[in-house]
């Protein structure tokens, strides 16, 4: 088994839910005793939150870049960053390692389009839904996306720093979601992408009015079967 190394700390649950659904992911695939080679950096989100301006975003990227030096030399061959806003420096840590990152946003393009979808919203933190960075990686996978409603971006980016960073689960927030999602599915859209790894603790990600494209799910796939390449484990 390959050893991936993991960037955490975005905030602890995210962390937590990546170590879980990775080791899931490779149970499933490889057998009930098998469990994922990980070394894992958890970084502390005071130093990453409320980022704005672009010199806050450079000083993130070199956070980051330092973690993933770090985790290299302690022997990673790959890396995941247990993040969807943290893609945003993904080409300037990426061009500081010698090993790769699976890139979070075209995992989920992969993904929809071996599905065939052809059109979604995507859901997630300000940067996420209203910057390039992530848009275009879905787009260039054959997506089209719904244009973002800035009254959305901003309930479910509260939603997001104020309650489930904190590991915060509200049945106010559960509303406002399926709200969100049932309003994209009348203004056209064909599945939803959850682009945020905490929004899976308010989304029935199984059972919706949409398909759901969880990100942090088909992250965690990705990174287990990246993890077995070689095994020949089938999943």
């Amino acid at each position: 088994m390959r050893k991936l190394g993991m960037i955490g700390g975005m905030s602890w649950v995210s962390t937590r839910m990546y170590y879980d659904l990775i080791n899931r992911s490779v149970q499933r695939r490889s057998g009930p005793m098998a469990s994922a080679s990980l070394l894992i950096e958890s970084l502390d989100f005071r130093d990453l939150h409320g980022l704005r301006e672009d010199a806050d975003w450079e000083r993130a990227a070199n956070i980051l870049i330092e973690s993933a030096r770090r985790l290299e030399t302690a022997g990673a061959e790959g890396l995941v960053i247990c993040a969807n806003s943290m893609h945003r420096v993904y080409d300037e840590v990426a061009e500081a390692i010698h090993i790769p990152i699976l890139h979070i946003a075209e995992c989920v393009g992969a993904k929809m389009k071996q599905a065939g979808c052809k059109n979604a919203a995507l859901i997630g933190t300000r940067n996420v839904m209203t910057e390039n960075f992530y848009r275009q990686r879905l787009v260039a996978s054959g997506v089209d996306l719904l244009p973002p409603d800035m009254s959305n971006v901003e309930a479910v980016d509260k939603i997001i720093y104020d309650e489930l960073m904190a590991g915060k689960v509200t049945r106010s927030a559960e509303r406002t979601l399926r709200t969100i999602i049932t309003r994209k599915q009348q203004e056209g859209a064909q599945a939803i992408v959850l682009a945020c790894t905490e929004l899976d603790l308010v989304v029935d990600v199984d059972a919706n009015v949409l398909p759901i494209f969880d990100s942090t799910r088909i992250h965690c796939d990705a990174a287990a079967e990246w993890l077995l390449e070689g095994e020949g484990a089938t999943g």
